[in-house]
């Protein structure tokens, strides 16, 4: 085998490696610094493994913070090594991607037990904290490595803490479902309980012929119609204490009393305030969280939750 070929194939090797894996060892009495190296790794968003070492996918950003903190261990007398490395045996690929989503997991659940006090404030006491868990939110979101399904929900109840006022009087003119037929309606990939839920809403009670699509906001002007998405123009999203699905609801006169049940149920599966005190809806959501971690594509995802709702209001 010539150099050229030689070389070509350590290159792919090493762009096969899906990994980095982080060994290090510092001296008992550099205690506080194998705390700071802790602290360090939780911030990168680092997996510790059970036998030894740290992982992070295989990026360019992770290889530098690595190997930076490789040489800072060095530098306090201590030994470290950073691999690249295509797989660990005893978890394969999909389970230490699940590890991460965990982890990001309980990250957003703790953000969410801090951000609901801070609904019932008011004033700069209330803009104050929201900037700091908005900070903490976006920290997160970095090392979201593979995308948990607890961000949107998390960042919806931001978004709603740090709407303007709504306009209360909008809900009090129901809108005509004529001018509604035959659209195309986008929100955010990945969809959750409240996204799924009122994409069967607008099909069964609003647009039988709607289409749906996932993306970022439309432009003001456009024929698209945007339901749970942030700062979209003329779209349906959360509203003061509302989810969207409760939004559409109230915009449409919706009134058929099974919908009235399983808009409580929504709203506490998507919001988790207790509310009503509806749990139907939290294994619903976990089945949804489930599909989503596995990699179901987005409009197989919707159609999958379309039915478990339309499911729901079979048997409510």
């Amino acid at each position: 085998m010539n150099v050229t070929r030689r070389r070509a194939r350590v290159a792919n090797q090493w762009a096969e490696c899906r990994w980095l894996l982080l060994v290090f060892s510092l001296p008992a009495v550099r205690a506080s610094k194998r705390v700071a190296v802790w602290r360090k790794l939780q911030r990168h968003g680092a997996v510790p493994l059970k036998s030894s070492g740290y992982v992070l996918p295989n990026t360019p950003e992770n290889r530098e913070r690595f190997e930076w903190l490789a040489t800072e261990i060095r530098n306090e007398r201590g030994e470290a090594s950073v691999a690249q490395v295509q797989a660990i045996d005893d978890l394969p690929h999909k389970k230490l991607q699940q590890l991460f989503v965990e982890a990001r997991s309980r990250e957003y659940e703790a953000l969410m037990r801090e951000l609901r006090p801070v609904l019932s404030n008011s004033g700069s006491r209330r803009r104050m904290r929201l900037a700091q868990l908005r900070k903490r939110f976006q920290e997160i979101v970095a090392i979201d490595f593979f995308n948990s399904p607890h961000r949107s929900r998390v960042e919806a109840v931001l978004a709603r803490a740090e709407a303007p006022t709504p306009d209360v009087g909008r809900g009090a003119t129901k809108l005509v479902k004529a001018n509604f037929k035959n659209r195309t309606w986008i929100t955010r990939p990945r969809p959750g309980i409240d996204r799924v839920s009122s994409a069967w809403l607008i099909q069964r009670f609003i647009d039988p012929s709607a289409r749906f699509t996932f993306g970022a906001p439309p432009p003001p002007k456009s024929q698209m119609v945007a339901f749970d998405m942030f700062r979209a123009h003329g779209g349906f999203g959360h509203r003061g204490e509302d989810c969207t699905f409760e939004t559409l609801c109230k915009d449409f006169d919706i009134s058929d009393a099974k919908v009235k049940v399983i808009a409580q149920i929504i709203h506490d599966a998507d919001l988790e305030d207790e509310k009503f005190g509806r749990t139907e809806g939290l294994g619903l959501d976990k089945v949804l969280k489930g599909w989503a971690t596995e990699g179901v594509a987005d409009h197989e995802l919707l159609r999958r939750g379309m039915q478990l709702i339309e499911g729901l209001y079979q048997g409510v």
